[in-house]
């Protein structure tokens, strides 16, 4: 990436951000605002991949269950955050520019809930805590992703979606690993790698200047309380594009749910005698080497995107794959390598997806220098809805045509490959402010 210099903050607040003639951001903003990111992620994904449990099993030892609901609570909170304060942020007129303030206060804040967590006196504290650290890491994340809508031309956006696909999975392993390495130190299980984050956040923060804000154009709509449940919604006649693909991602990640969920039982199912406990060692080369083909499929696919000037097609693509692997999955019997095949194909889908429909995101966001807030936290209900409701779906499926405790896992990974061919398809086909 060759080093092009940025406008400067006169002329980046005098004209409108994230239009078709962005100037090109250089390598420094691409790799710092990754790397934030990455940060991010580190602090978000490790309560969920170990700490949470630990600190579940120290207050509620027969009651591990529990832990679902806390993760679930967090989720929501999250979810119904975003576009809240990405409204917020969208308004927010501050010589350090708009979004700058929101990854520092997010990040401040998801610190203050991960050290809450960390002296939790019981489950309920601890779920308000979660919720506290799911807010703030979120929002931080998300402000970062506000800032690429603000200041990517078209030209960048697949490349950067790729590299911030790509650290969203190595982030997850990283996190869990820095955790693992403080386990028996409540303190330390959270907030170590919640001072990653803060550390990769200030970089960020301090390293890559931000426009000054004031000179923007102004909403001239007053953000009432009112007024910010009813933008929590859109009209879908009036941004048609973004709509279609919205709901093309709702589809997607319906399918993925629907066998993400359940893929750790599947193989229990298929190569083991019933128990997880039996391929302990399978899944954990699964996960790792779909983590691989996840980030891979990511990266591979935001660059090519951008360089071909084509993001539809690679949409298309990771629907097929995904389908393909769900397929071979359905039908792959009780052969390891059938099915590690297929669950491949069903990561390089997905990753490929993560990335290109990310910038497609950004190349069809409405009303992008007032509201792009507003729309980019509507556009993660997509994946919100998903991950809440179709695991419930999910649970009468598994029991169609089944008797005693056999499960129809062949059935779901078959919903699962319609859906992510559905997106796809949807997506292809009806977002035509995308190449």
């Amino acid at each position: 990436m060759a080093d092009i210099k940025e406008p400067n903050a006169r002329s980046a607040a005098a004209s409108p951000v994230g239009s078709d003639d962005t100037p090109p951001v250089n390598a420094r903003y691409i790799w710092l605002v990754v790397l934030a990111y990455l940060g991010g992620m580190i602090a978000l994904v490790a309560p969920v991949g170990i700490s949470l449990s630990l600190r579940i099993e120290q207050l509620l030892p027969e009651n591990v269950e529990v832990l679902g609901y806390v993760v679930g609570i967090g989720a929501a909170a999250s979810a119904i955050s975003m576009p809240l304060v990405g409204m917020w942020s969208d308004r927010t007129r501050t010589r350090f520019g708009r979004r700058r303030p929101f990854s520092l206060g997010g990040t401040i804040l998801g610190l203050i809930g991960l050290a809450l967590m960390a002296v939790a006196p019981n489950v309920w504290v601890l779920a308000l805590a979660w919720m506290v650290a799911q807010i703030g890491w979120s929002n931080a994340n998300n402000s970062l992703i506000l800032s690429q809508a603000d200041r990517l031309p078209e030209s960048q956006r697949g490349r950067v979606a790729g590299l911030s696909g790509f650290a969203q999975m190595i982030g997850a392993v990283i996190g869990v690993g820095i955790a693992s390495a403080f386990i028996g130190n409540n303190f330390l299980v959270f907030l170590a790698p919640g001072f990653v984050g803060l550390v990769f956040v200030l970089l960020w923060v301090t390293l890559v200047p931000e426009a000054d804000s004031r000179g923007l154009v102004e909403n001239t709509q007053k953000l009432t309380l009112g007024k910010a449940l009813s933008d929590m919604v859109f009209k879908p006649s009036a941004y048609p594009d973004f709509a279609w693909n919205w709901l093309g991602r709702l589809i997607f990640n319906f399918g993925v749910t629907f066998s993400t969920t359940f893929t750790t039982l599947f193989f229990a199912s298929r190569v083991g005698d019933g128990g997880v406990a039996d391929i302990g060692g399978l899944i954990a080369i699964l996960s790792l080497l779909g983590v691989v083909a996840t980030a891979g499929g990511a990266l591979l696919g935001g660059m090519l995107s951008d360089r071909l000037g084509k993001r539809r097609i690679f949409v298309l693509f990771s629907g097929i794959a995904f389908t393909a692997g769900a397929i071979t999955m359905a039908f792959g019997g009780s052969a390891v390598g059938v099915l590690i095949g297929g669950s491949l194909m069903c990561s390089v889908g997905l990753g490929v997806f993560s990335a290109v429909d990310q910038a497609i995101v950004l190349d069809v966001l409405p009303e992008r220098d007032t509201e792009a807030g507003r729309f980019l936290g509507i556009n993660n209900y997509a994946t919100s809805i998903a991950q809440a409701i179709a695991p419930v779906i999910a649970a009468p499926l598994l029991l169609i045509g089944m008797t005693g405790d056999d499960k129809n896992y062949g059935l779901l990974f078959l919903i699962a490959a319609v859906c992510t061919l559905i997106g796809g398809v949807l997506v292809t086909a009806k977002v035509r402010g995308a190449n």
